[in-house]
């Protein structure tokens, strides 16, 4: 079964409190929301303190064009891409020239040639390698971007796949959007990027001090019908729009203890034989609705709530940035981990870790 190597992540430079956040929205939408005082209680009910931004909150108060947020996208998604994965090899005591597989996931740009085209000559990555882009998983993307990694690593027991996840969400900010959705948005989304070196067998067995990484043993990809409009981007002349619908921890709530139950039980597992849960924290609401729906202990989610707390919702690297603390955090003989993230679709991916 693949092995995780190691996890690298990184933020970019423009650290932005939440408390300046809400300063800035309600200065922004307080001509639209006269009771703009109710809707900006979603700011310390969020749990987050800080988020990170490729660019200053001076660039937030005007509007930019479409080519203008898409050219800063290609070159800071480089820019990060770069640091993580730099940081991600080096703690696997591993080089770029080692990589048979780039998977390079994003949804809050569009780049031709793409990220992985690009990252190829920005580090000293082969020129044969696989390259798999893949776009517009949002919040489910690191998830769903691992899942692929470790079926690539399945199929090619002796390479080394590397998995990127990039995005810039505070980049698809719509300056004269004035929606409720937009609003919420302001509080809780942010920039970021993770890097995850997954191992075939045959490549863990021929480097023995990564035998005792944890294995991805499954995984599984649940699509929903009939709710396309949960979450996404509505594409505008101004750019991505937000689609961010109030129904997301109520959907959790009522849909994923099956899904995860069904998805265990192929692995002869039950719920509560699991000890890590690397969740997605999509926002507070969220982790209380994975905390409700799969009957864990508030202690088991600290990371996620962490992770939340010190970074916001950067989409799909969220929830590697949730793996990685995991990983750091040694592993018992045995042990066991689910790792869950949704997104658009409206969809859930789960993956099963053990440790050997």
């Amino acid at each position: 079964m693949p092995r995780i190597l190691s996890v690298g992540t990184a933020v970019p430079p423009h650290t932005v409190s939440q408390e300046a956040s809400r300063q800035f929205t309600q200065q922004l939408f307080q001509e639209t929301f006269p009771d703009i005082d109710r809707y900006l209680q979603v700011f310390a009910n969020s749990r987050v303190e800080k988020r990170h931004f490729c660019v200053p909150l001076t660039w937030f108060s005007s509007p930019h064009t479409t080519m203008e947020k898409n050219q800063l996208y290609i070159e800071h998604a480089c820019q990060l891409g770069r640091e993580a994965i730099t940081r991600c090899l080096e703690k696997a005591h591993l080089s770029a020239e080692d990589i048979d597989c780039l998977l390079v996931v994003s949804s809050t740009g569009i780049s031709t040639p793409s990220i992985d085209a690009r990252l190829i000559n920005l580090l000293p990555l082969r020129e044969d390698l696989t390259r798999i882009p893949l776009w517009g998983l949002g919040c489910a993307g690191g998830a769903m971007g691992l899942s692929r990694a470790a079926d690539y690593a399945r199929a090619f027991p002796q390479s080394l796949v590397l998995l990127l996840s990039v995005e810039l969400c505070g980049l698809t900010f719509v300056h004269n959007d004035r929606s409720k959705s937009n609003l919420i948005a302001t509080s809780l989304f942010a920039d970021g990027a993770a890097a995850v070196l997954v191992a075939g067998d045959e490549f863990a067995a021929g480097h023995t001090g990564h035998l005792t990484a944890p294995r991805i043993s499954g995984s599984r990809t649940v699509t929903w019908k009939d709710s396309l409009d949960v979450m996404g981007w509505d594409v505008t002349d101004d750019g991505l729009k937000v689609i961010f619908s109030r129904d997301i921890p109520t959907l959790v709530k009522l849909r994923m203890r099956e899904a995860v139950d069904q998805f265990l039980d192929r692995h002869q597992t039950t719920l509560p034989q699991i000890s890590r849960f690397v969740l997605h924290p999509g926002g507070a609401k969220v982790l209380t609705a994975y905390q409700h729906s799969l009957d864990i202990e508030p202690g088991r989610l600290q990371t996620a709530h962490e992770v939340l707390q010190a970074y916001g919702n950067m989409s799909s690297p969220t929830v590697l940035f949730v793996l990685e603390k995991e990983i750091e955090r040694s592993w018992q003989s045995g042990e066991k981990g689910l790792v869950a993230a949704l997104g658009p679709g409206f969809s859930c991916e789960l993956l099963y870790l053990q440790q050997e």
